[in-house]
């Protein structure tokens, strides 16, 4: 940056972040005055793509998903530092100043990389990340029907034969001896005599 009236990249981000804060709150606030405010019991009450709202809304929640949100999370911040890491890592001005920047920047980065892999490896063996699988189980019903019933019924062959052919000639014959039908009637109601 050789003039100091530029902006620099942090300004820029900065410029940015505010006219976003602006953009948002003034819509926000034009809403509010703008909008109609018609409220009755049916648009207060909750829209669940047209079915009934029953029960409470306070349902069990699976801690596991807060879980894998909050390891996301902390590799994703893990990236937003590598990557300002990685270019002033790869600055040549800094190297050249004073030769061992490059040997802290690098011991630096292995001290925090190497927090976050005992930090994964914890989350891991303690079993936070893997689901709890359910475990099928075939349903059983306690029914007076002896279980050999059910052997002699799966085990015996049945003939099957092939309806569609029969069907069709069925269809064919009752579409040939029924008159055709419109498909709409008029009903009319007579007009009542009384006066």
């Amino acid at each position: 940056m050789d003039d100091p009236g530029q902006i620099s990249e942090y300004g820029k981000i900065l410029l940015m972040a505010i006219i976003a804060v602006i953009l948002v709150s003034a819509t926000m606030f034009l809403a509010r005055i703008l909008s109609p405010k018609n409220p009755n019991p049916i648009k207060l009450s909750t829209y669940e793509c047209g079915e009934e709202t029953t029960g409470t809304s306070w349902v069990q929640f699976n801690p596991r998903f807060y879980v894998i949100a909050l390891v996301f999370l902390l590799f994703d911040v893990e990236l937003i530092f590598i990557f300002p890491w990685a270019t002033v890592f790869g600055n040549a001005e800094f190297i050249a100043a004073d030769s061992r920047w490059g040997w802290f920047t690098l011991i630096e980065m292995a001290i925090f990389l190497g927090v976050l892999i005992i930090g994964l490896w914890y989350v891991w063996k303690s079993g936070d990340i893997s689901w709890i699988k359910p475990t099928h189980q075939k349903p059983t019903v306690p029914v007076g029907i002896p279980a050999s019933a059910y052997e002699q019924l799966n085990s015996k062959e049945y003939q099957i034969r092939d309806y569609k052919e029969q069907e069709i000639e069925e269809v064919l014959a009752e579409k040939a001896s029924s008159p055709v039908k419109m498909g709409f009637k008029p009903k009319f109601k007579k007009p009542s005599s009384e006066s």
